[in-house]
């Protein structure tokens, strides 16, 4: 069974996420938190508890990682993009929560290229002999990394970005 080390996540995670708020521009503070989610039952019922900094992380687990924005500046900033990649030997699940005034854009090349889900692609497929070329849906798995287009945040605010992912 493969281990994979969380500081390697976490190295390429904020590596990706410094590069994009320089893009951005501007007096960003940025805390990435990475936390092993965990199925527990509580009273019986089922529940989750979120583990933080993870010692080692094993296929199959499922990963919070959650990037804290804080403007650290005197003026409202708009449209500031703030980018994660999916780190390699995991896939993206789902998002953590969907936050209004944001609007989240997901890439299946590497970063080159964003779009709103669900992502469509181009595959050629065999068909009575023929090649033929169809557009399907992008599934979520697919997805490697993570744009959100914050509409505005307000001097001294922070908020909160992220989604799951699950260890291969």
């Amino acid at each position: 069974m493969k281990r994979h080390a969380p500081t390697l996540l976490v190295t390429l995670l904020l590596c990706g996420a410094v590069s994009a708020f320089a893009q951005g521009g501007g007096p960003i503070s940025l805390k990435l938190s990475m936390l092993a989610v965990k199925s527990i039952k509580i009273d019986g019922k089922p529940s989750e508890q979120l583990l933080p900094n993870p010692g080692s992380v094993n296929p199959g687990d499922v990963i919070s990682q959650v990037v804290s924005v804080q403007n650290t500046t005197a003026k409202t900033v708009r449209d500031l993009p703030v980018q994660l990649p999916v780190p390699k030997n995991t896939v993206y699940l789902a998002p953590e929560k969907s936050l209004e005034g944001t609007k989240t854009l997901y890439s299946i090349d590497g970063g080159k290229t964003f779009a709103a889900a669900p992502l469509k692609k181009t595959i050629t497929v065999t068909e009575n002999g023929k090649s033929v070329q169809k557009e399907v849906e992008v599934e979520p798995r697919e997805y490697n990394a993570v744009r959100w287009i914050v509409a505005e945040l307000a001097p001294g605010k922070t908020l909160e970005l992220g989604y799951r992912i699950q260890v291969q």
